[in-house]
This record gives structure tokens, sequence and C-alpha cells, in this order.
């Protein structure tokens, strides 16, 4: 077997191979659980339910779930540190939380039960991807308070994986140990992916000789333009992972590498809908809203993720359903002079315009009375064509988005690169 495809019936967990029918049936009777898990210990969501007027009992079938109110990352942060936990302190075996930059962290708990769910699911997600146990895997995202590190890591050793645990940043020596310890699988963030691909490229490396042949990339949106790119600078398969700390961290959500349609959810623990970000209501795409089916020291019911897309039927793993990669964020959507605008949509145009990097950020500035957005771009290393490639990517954007924006093609490395979360939008609009 190759690494890279799609794994054997009998390498699959049985639960990948139940009917729809037997999913559901499952989803319920956790759901109800967690319910009353959540009403009886959590004061914030007996309050929300006492004043929806609704109770744990209430739930007979998962179209049930709708009647029940929404938790929002505000309410998160109104429960700091402690006050979301189902379980006693005592019996929480770790802590991860949000960095906070913009208020209070959102603090999440896990018990011994919930880590070890944690580690197979992203074992799973790994497994889907084309890794199998045996394999070395480069992990390359933070650990410490983020989810990211510390959740592949534990998911690799569970799947009998051998684990680099790098982390983020020293981009030099993460291309050195890639070149003498030959990782088979990378995890990373896919805007840090194209970091490592300069440094290749700096130290006079072909990335396509690399050892590398799975990347799961995650933590931030991106792109098929920015797949079909890593894919064929460094001839491996680059599937998509999803997750998010308040739910349980990495591993919520995985592409298979067969298929590469979208992100097969693993519904056993944790339950998908959408709805409209703007009414709250089901919609087929939208915002979409998990609730946790299996975790103990912090259950969540109905969790406004922010994130943008739709759920489909299952393809590879026919019982569940898959979400399309996220096409961006509610909170991330830019509205310039009445139309929206997501980075996501720059991205597709700049690596449609020869000589430009995907290295980009968005500037917002209000130097008189209309917002103006700046797209800052990385020249190639050597293109010469620079001005040219400016006006074509204008052009694509007011043809394609529908707003006229500024163009500044900068040279190679000017842009702050980031060992996590890329950031894309500076805004320095006066309020």
């Amino acid at each position: 077997m190759k690494l890279g495809d799609p794994p054997a019936a009998h390498e699959l967990d049985p639960i990948e191979c139940v009917s729809r029918d037997e999913l559901m049936a499952l989803q319920l009777e956790r759901l109800q659980r967690t319910l009353r898990l959540a009403y009886e210990n959590v004061p914030l969501y007996r309050d929300k339910f006492d004043r929806a007027g609704v109770h744990p009992s209430d739930c007979k079938e998962l179209a049930d779930l709708a009647k029940f109110p929404f938790t929002t990352k505000q309410d998160l942060r109104e429960s700091y540190p402690f006050g979301m936990f189902a379980v006693p302190r005592e019996q929480v075996a770790r802590i991860h939380a949000s960095s906070g930059t913009t208020g209070l962290p959102t603090v999440v708990g896990y018990t011994r039960n919930d880590l070890d769910v944690w580690a197979e699911v992203v074992a799973r997600s790994i497994r889907a991807s084309g890794g199998r146990p045996g394999d070395i895997v480069h992990v390359a995202y933070g650990y410490g308070l983020f989810t990211g590190g510390l959740g592949a890591h534990y998911g690799a050793e569970r799947l009998g994986c051998t684990v680099v645990p790098v982390s983020g940043g020293m981009t030099p020596r993460q291309v050195r140990l890639i070149q003498d310890f030959r990782p088979s699988v990378i995890m990373v963030t896919p805007s840090y992916m194209l970091a490592l691909l300069d440094e290749f490229t700096a130290q006079g490396l072909d990335p396509r000789e690399s050892s590398l042949r799975v990347g799961i990339f995650g933590a931030e949106p991106w792109t098929e333009k920015m797949r079909a790119e890593i894919e064929d600078r460094f001839d491996l398969h680059a599937v998509d992972i999803y997750g998010l700390s308040e739910v349980m961290g990495p591993g919520v959500a995985n592409e298979c590498v067969e298929t590469k349609d979208g992100l097969h959810i693993w519904e056993d623990h944790f339950y998908p809908e959408t709805v409209d970000p703007f009414t709250g209501e089901p919609a087929p795409q939208g915002e979409l809203v998990f609730t946790t089916l299996t975790k103990e020291a912090m259950p969540v019911i109905r969790y406004r993720t922010r994130d943008l897309t739709r759920l489909l039927p299952g393809t590879a793993r026919p019982a569940f359903r898959r979400m399309e990669k996220v096409t961006g964020r509610t909170d991330d959507m830019i509205i310039l002079r009445g139309v929206n605008v997501f980075p996501t949509q720059i991205e597709e145009l700049v690596l449609g315009v020869e000589g430009l990097s995907p290295h980009f950020q968005l500037r917002l500035t209000r130097p008189e009375r209309l917002d103006v957005m700046t797209v800052r771009v990385e020249a190639r290393p050597g293109f010469p064509g620079r001005r040219e490639a400016g006006e074509a990517l204008r052009r694509a954007v007011k043809d394609t988005v529908g707003v006229s924006v500024e163009v500044e093609v900068v040279d190679p490395e000017t842009l702050e690169r980031s060992v996590g979360k890329l950031k894309r939008v500076v805004d320095q609009r006066k309020t």
C-alpha cells in the first residue's frame, strides 16, 4: 500500500462502516444524554433552557435540537474561567484556551475520557488523510494553550506514528529536520507550509524531492488554488482538517484522501447544523453550528462557529455528512463600499496572476470619507513584471468581486510570516 492510498475496510473504526440510520440512532441517544448533562451541571445552560422554555426531555428526535438556544463565544467569555465546566474541576485533566487578544480568553476543559476521544478522532483523521501506523509525522502546529499541536501529537501517537513535535517557528531548522528525519506526513497551517516552501527554495532544495507525501492542513481557511500550489510544488497529497477549541480542537472533521471533496464530520461525536448567520434559522448553506455528543468536561450546545459552509451527503464515509471547505468567517467578512469581500476570494485571484506569490495582506484605511482596501502581495523571486502583475490583479478584483482596490506588489519576504494562523486583514480605519 502506498502512502496516501485510501484505507482498507479492516483498517477503519467500526463506526465508520455503519449505516446512516444506525449513526442517527446513536446520535439521538448521545444528544439526549448531553442535554441532560448540560442542564443539570452548567448554570448557564439551565438558565438558557429555562428562558427559552425548553427542557432536555423535549428532545424526542434529532430535529428537536433546533428548539434549543445557541451558545456563543461571548457565553464562554462571560463564564471565564471555569463556569462552563459540567464536572468538578478536579476531574478536568487538561485545560486549553484561546489567545484572548480581543478580550478574555475562551477556556475549554477535558476529562481523561475527553482526551481519549480527541486522540481517537485525530487518529481517524490522519488515517483518512492517508497516514498509517509507523509513519513519521512532523507536527508544526503551535504547542501550548493552542489546541493544534497537542491535538495533532496525541492523535498521531494513537494511530501508532512516530511524532516529531517541532511546533512553530525557526523555519530553517524545520526544513533541516524534514531533510534529516524524513517524515512522510506534516501537520501545519497552510500559510506556514508556504513559508516552509519559501525556505526550501532559499536553501536551494527541491521540495518535490522531500520525503513528505501527505500534508494535513487546518486552523485557517484555504482555497483549492492553494491546495493545487502546495500539491504541485511538494508532490504530496494536501488534505483539510477542521476543528475548533470550543468544540474539541483539530479532528472534528477531515477530508478523505481518496476523494478530497469536503470534510467528513465525525458525527458520532459532533452534531452539525447550518443556519442563516443573520436570522439563526436553519439553512442549507450558512454558519456552521456544532453540538458535542460525548464531551464530558465541557459540553457545548449549538455553538455558533462563525464559519461559513454547507452540509452535503457523505461519500468516502457514506454515513457521515461532509462540510465544504470553509469559505470564510462571518467575523472576517469585509464590507467595502457595500460589497461583501472575503480574504479567500482575493487569494483565488492572487494565485491566478503570474509572478505573484500566495503571500498577501489586505490593508483597510479611511483617508477621507470612503474606505480603501490595499492588497499588498509579494512578487515571486526574480519576477520582473511587477507593475503588470499588480494591474492584472487590480482588474481581476474589480471584474470578479465588484470593488476597486489598490494593489502594492512588494519584494519577497517583505510581509510578516506567521507560525500559526495567518493575519490576512489589517484594519487601520479610524473608528
